[in-house]
């Protein structure tokens, strides 16, 4: 069906899950780009279908197999096309094992370890015409000079590392993404200046815990030595990070907000819960009154820091009076948002063998509960923009306004809705603050 010209044939990746599985699909999209192959803006009648799988939570894994059912559909329409899986799910030998079984359309599957095998996987598969399968539990080192295509051209993710060693009970990403490793210093700021060249000027530096950064591979310096290293390249204004443990949040770490310009002030930094007890038992290493005192050291150290936080509802064991605790930290934490979490047991870890289960219904009642707390915090905090000039990095068209309406992102990482020409993307605007939501703001360029 290929000859050798560069014209392969077209793709479509569609990606659930993180930041990390979106950069992930900048990769592949980057190496089927650089072999041939042309994006396309419809998955029917593409030659060429990826899903980049997600396994955190429990609804990723049902839509993941719910959209197998409709690329059945699609496959037998278009029978020379070729079904690819890849992401976390598929670290988990029961979910490939099910793929193999039931879903004989899929044609390659390959982990989140695996990925700078896929071309080789893909020209394999049309060779030979046989299900190609690259899973791997474990890599001695990180694959460097890999192409990508950005979804912006002015802002770009960049990985600092893979994989976790934390072992939080509810967390099945250890199993999926292996074991931490970083990539070197050097390679990372080379990336970077690369992508200054490119007309980048935002990045965000992604692992799965970039507070331990080069602690695993006993590098000499840490992830505060990167940030300060990469504030001294020309062409990158802004710098963002995700996500980071609160256990090794270090003094460093928090001193750097207050020392580089290009720093944004905003920090994701996941508390889970309010409960001291519940901590323990998610084995998260630190208590509610640590989590507290970091945040007090942020902010005086960076007053106008946004601070936003990940919190699951009813791990198992829950009591009201964890609950509780909960609530109180977030009236205490005064969170600029916050991802909220129905626990969700995922097969392979230990919280998922816990007896002491919490009722849907109450977990339900929680969660409503702290979705209103989180949602008066969150407006209340917007509120204090109104008037305000900001510098807004322009992103692009608003998915809210329509035509004419442009949106982009504070340096604490809110999202400002404002009148603008769309050929303005990529270019640093003050725009002044007219109206706040819960969720966004609204404004003007001055």
């Amino acid at each position: 069906m290929y000859s050798d010209s560069r014209k392969r044939g077209t793709y479509f990746i569609q990606t659930f899950g993180c930041q990390m599985n979106e950069r992930d699909s900048e990769t592949i999209a980057g190496m089927l780009e650089d072999d041939g192959y042309v994006k396309a803006e419809e998955r029917d009648g593409s030659d060429v279908i990826i899903i980049n799988t997600c396994s955190v939570r429990e609804n990723a894994d049902n839509r993941f197999f719910g959209q197998l059912g409709v690329i059945k559909k699609i496959k037998e329409k278009n029978p020379d096309s070729i079904v690819a899986v890849c992401g976390c799910m598929m670290q988990q030998k029961r979910v490939t094992d099910i793929i193999k079984d039931k879903y004989s359309w899929v044609d390659i599957i390959f982990g989140t370890m695996n990925i700078d095998e896929f071309p080789s996987l893909l020209r394999e598969r049309r060779e030979l015409g046989q299900h190609e399968y690259a899973v791997a539990d474990s890599i001695d080192h990180i694959t460097e000079g890999l192409p990508s295509r950005r979804k912006f051209k002015f802002k770009s993710f960049v990985n600092i590392m893979n994989g976790c060693n934390n072992f939080c009970t509810y967390c099945i990403v250890p199993y999926t993404r292996g074991r931490e490793k970083s990539r070197p210093p050097e390679a990372i700021i080379a990336e970077i200046k690369r992508l200054a060249d490119d007309g980048v000027k935002e990045i965000t530096l992604l692992g799965q815990n970039v507070n331990s950064y080069g602690k695993a591979d006993g590098f000499d310096s840490d992830f505060a030595d990167l940030l300060y290293r990469i504030e001294d390249i020309d062409g990158i204004e802004r710098v963002r990070f995700m996500t980071s443990h609160p256990k090794d949040c270090s003094d460093d770490l928090i001193k750097t907000f207050g020392r580089l310009d290009k720093l944004c002030p905003h920090i994701h930094l996941p508390v889970q819960s309010g409960s001291s007890r519940l901590l323990k038992k998610m084995n998260r290493r630190y208590t509610k009154e640590k989590y507290l005192e970091l945040l007090a050291k942020l902010r005086d150290v960076r007053s106008d820091i946004a601070v936003t936080t990940d919190i699951i509802v009813g791990f198992p064991g829950e009591t009201d009076e964890d609950f509780e605790e909960t609530m109180d930290l977030v009236q205490k934490a005064r969170f600029d948002s916050a991802f909220t979490f129905l626990y969700s047991k995922r097969e392979g870890t230990p919280a998922a063998e816990y007896e002491d289960q919490v009722p849907d219904e109450l977990k339900h009642a929680r969660f409503n509960r702290l979705v209103d707390a989180i949602n008066a915090i969150s407006a209340e905090k917007n509120a204090a923009y109104e008037g305000r000039v900001e510098k807004i990095l322009i992103e692009g068209r608003s998915a809210r306004g329509g035509e004419g309406t442009c949106s982009g992102r504070t340096g604490t990482f809110k999202l400002v809705n404002f009148k603008c020409d769309e050929s303005r993307a990529g270019q640093m605007a003050d725009v002044k603050i007219t109206d706040a939501g819960t969720f966004s703001l609204f404004g003007e360029l001055v």
